[in-house]
This record gives C-alpha cells, sequence and structure tokens, in this order.
C-alpha cells in the first residue's frame, strides 16, 4: 500500500495510561497502525502517554458534542474518514464511547458482546439514561427483553445474569457502519442481526524478541499466577476452593496481578480457605515485571464463565511467554487449537484443576509443550502486522459500508412501520432497499 492511498483512521479508544488492556492493545499494534493507516488516535480522556504522538497526532474529544466533521477536519490527507470507536465492558472507559457510537456513524470495534455490565454501571454513574436503556432493550428484544431488564433493576437479577439471555451489544449497532470482532462467536452474532456489515480480525499482540527459554524451577514450590481485570466471571474464587484442599498435599505459590473485583472479599476468602500464606495479591503491576512472572509461571490460570463472545489479551500476553494456560472450554476459549491451552469443562472444573495440579507437581515439563505451541500461534495469527493489514482492508470500505449500513437501517425501519398486508410491505422494502 502506497502513501497515498492509506485509508484515513480516526481511533478512538482508552490510550495509556489508562488502566486497560484495550488502551495497551492500541500501543502494542501503534507502529504498524500508523505505517498502514493515515493515522490520528483520539479519547475522552485529558491525559495519555504523549510518546504516543511519536507515531502519530493524539487529540482530546467531547463524546457528546464531536460530529463527523470534526474528525474530517482534523484528518490529513483525501478520502473518506473512517472512524473506529473501541467498545469494552468497563464504565469508566468506555461508557461516553457507547453515547458517542450511538451518535455519529462509526466502525465499532466490538472487544466484548456482553456489555450489561457496561451499561449498568453507567445508569448507575449517571453516565447513560434509564429511559435510553429501557427504549433500547424494548426495540431489540420486545417486552421480554424489558421485564428482563426491570428484574436487574429490582435487584432479582445480576447485570452478568442478564448477559446470558440478552447480551447487550445490540446497543451499539443504530448507527454503525460495519463491527469488527475479534472472536468467531462475536462476528457471527453481529452478522446475524444484518444491521451492519460485519468483520473478524484475530486480536493482535506483539511478540517479544525469541530468548532462551525461561528456566522455570524444577524444585520448590510449583508458581501460579492470574492476572488482569479479574472479576467474578474469571472464576478466581473456585480456583480457590480448588486449590485450599491441596495446600497440604504440593508446595505452590499463587501471584494475583491485577485489579481484583472485591479485595477484601477475595482476602477474607484466602483467610477462610487457609491460602494466606501460599497466595498475594499483587494489585496492578507494571508490565515488566508482570511478564517476569509469566516466564516463571508452572501455570497460569485464564478461567472464565461466563464467556460472552470476547477475545483475551490475557491470553496472548500468557502465549507471549510461552507459559501453559488453564482455560475454560467454552466461547474463544475452547475454540483455541488443542495444544495450545490446558481446556477443562465447567461442569467439572473443580475436579480438573485439581487433576492438573497434581500432574504438575509430578511431572513439571507437562506444561512445556503447551507453551511453546501458544508461542507459535501468537506468532503465526496474532501479530500487530497481519492486523494492521486487516484494519486498513476495513477502514476502506468505509464508504461502501456506510451505504450498505444505512440501506439496512431504512429497511428495518420500514418493517417496524409497516402495519399493512405483508405482500405491499415485502414490495415497499424492496423498493427502498
Amino acid at each position: 500500500m502506497t502513501q497515498t492511498s492509506k485509508p484515513k483512521v480516526h481511533w478512538v479508544s482508552p490510550l495509556p495510561e489508562a488502566e486497560t488492556d484495550i488502551a495497551h492493545y492500541t500501543a502494542r499494534i501503534l507502529p504498524e497502525l500508523a505505517a498502514a493507516c493515515d493515522l490520528t488516535l483520539w479519547t475522552d480522556a485529558r491525559d495519555w502517554d504523549r510518546s504516543l504522538e511519536a507515531h502519530c497526532p493524539v487529540r482530546y474529544l467531547d463524546p457528546d458534542r464531536v460530529l463527523p466533521h470534526d474528525f474530517a477536519r482534523a484528518g490529513r490527507g483525501s478520502g473518506p474518514d473512517a472512524v473506529f470507536v473501541h467498545i469494552g465492558n468497563s464504565w469508566v472507559f468506555h461508557s461516553g464511547l457507547l453515547r458517542l457510537v450511538r451518535r455519529i456513524p462509526s466502525i465499532v470495534v466490538l472487544h466484548d458482546l456482553a456489555i450489561q455490565e457496561l451499561c449498568f454501571d453507567a445508569m448507575h454513574n449517571r453516565r447513560l439514561s434509564r429511559a435510553t436503556y429501557e427504549a433500547e432493550m424494548s426495540r431489540w428484544h420486545g417486552p421480554a427483553g424489558l421485564a428482563a431488564a426491570r428484574a436487574v433493576f429490582d435487584g432479582q437479577m445480576r447485570p452478568i445474569e442478564l448477559a446470558h439471555s440478552h447480551p447487550g451489544f445490540e446497543l451499539t449497532l443504530d448507527r454503525a457502519v460495519s463491527v469488527l470482532a475479534h472472536t468467531p462467536a462475536a462476528f457471527q452474532a453481529v452478522q446475524a442481526t444484518g444491521i451492519a456489515p460485519a468483520y473478524h480480525l484475530d486480536l493482535p499482540f506483539r511478540p517479544s524478541d525469541r530468548a532462551a527459554p525461561a528456566a522455570r524451577a524444577t524444585t520448590g514450590p510449583l508458581r501460579f499466577v492470574q492476572f488482569g481485570y479479574i472479576g467474578p466471571n474469571r472464576r478466581l474464587e473456585q480456583v480457590l476452593e480448588a486449590l485450599s484442599p491441596l495446600r497440604h498435599e504440593i508446595d505452590f505459590r499463587f501471584d494475583i496481578m491485577g485489579n481484583v473485583w472485591d479485595p477484601s472479599h477475595v482476602q477474607a476468602r484466602l483467610d477462610a480457605l487457609g491460602l494466606a500464606d501460599r497466595v498475594r495479591i499483587h494489585g496492578f503491576v507494571p508490565e515488566p515485571e508482570l511478564d517476569a512472572r509469566l516466564a516463571e509461571a508452572h501455570l497460569v490460570f485464564n478461567l472464565r464463565y461466563p464467556t460472552m463472545g470476547e477475545a483475551s489479551g490475557s491470553q496472548l500476553r500468557i502465549w507471549n511467554a510461552s507459559a501453559a494456560a488453564v482455560v475454560t472450554d467454552l466461547g474463544w476459549y475452547g475454540s483455541l487449537p488443542e495444544g495450545t491451552a490446558f481446556k477443562i469443562p465447567l461442569e467439572q472444573e473443580r475436579d480438573a484443576v485439581q487433576d492438573l495440579v497434581r500432574r504438575l507437581d509430578r511431572d513439571r515439563m507437562t506444561g512445556q509443550s503447551i507453551g511453546a505451541a501458544g508461542r507459535t500461534r501468537l506468532e503465526t495469527h496474532h501479530t500487530p502486522t497481519l492486523y494492521a493489514q486487516g484494519i486498513a482492508e476495513v477502514a476502506a470500505r468505509f464508504s461502501k459500508d456506510a451505504t450498505a449500513s444505512l440501506r439496512a437501517r431504512r429497511a428495518r425501519d420500514l418493517l417496524v412501520q409497516g402495519a399493512g398486508p405483508q405482500d405491499l410491505c415485502r414490495r415497499a422494502l424492496a423498493g427502498r432497499i
């Protein structure tokens, strides 16, 4: 792709130093993305890592005021301006961006299908109106969807439980020019709506230079790690309950690195399970320290339930360290190639975790081939170069996709409004399309 043919890309996302992997993912791919596109970064945070500006301009936006012509004015070069907006499940980083994609045409980068927690936290913190949310749940899911949402308001259900039946991603689609997903499940879910063109790219991660294989200890305690934003669906409590009976049988140390949803609750569980001297909650740590721990780990816990169509940046970091992970055999994790992670069934989770730990205790080389295969998978499918090329191709289709999504929106509106006989409605629909 020549300099003159580069598509103009406006990349709206959390940026470092924000403590979210979506910000780190942008930083990891930035050199390749800037090479493949005429790139401008945008954020609704007032501060960002100024080193990003060595690659491209970085600009602040107000998600409730910015308009399409503001992007066009800021863009460089010629051609249409493709606006990518990143949606994750944290209200802290994405509530403003959720409002943005509901206002202006954009390419929605859907990091999570299940965004009910984002929606309810945004409402609780006055970043999204309840009236808007309820109207959207009713429009997309009818009376049953609205009733389910109100059950959460009434305390009869948690948002994470609502996400099982109504993930919530539809709230991002009304003005979507297209949608980019990182897993087959998310791609298929968006495609099934027929609302906007859908694309699938494997989540990227920059592999570190290959060095001599890490010398994971052959004696002493087994080293376990879990990291990232650790909410209840990350199965930490269940892992601790599985490890507790093994504490008199097997010597191990477990480092929890990242933001735990309720540190005092987790610490209380450690005390109750007799694990306080085996498990340490570190909180958020710098990436070099995390990578060093992964290089020493005999096993990394990356279990998830529910999992709703999201890929795992954590899994890519684990592969980068040639470490062995254990994942729940569901969703994207269940689709990982055999031999790149230990997969365990949710129904036998406790027994499977205990069996795996005992296997590692008997033979610490058990995870070596798993880690090596994961590293190879990372290098062949998840590089920033491949991803940046895919982004450029999606951006180049922005104008064509905008026309297709507009037609689909008009057709949907006609079907909603149509009250006449079905054949008349079909003829009218054909005329609109």
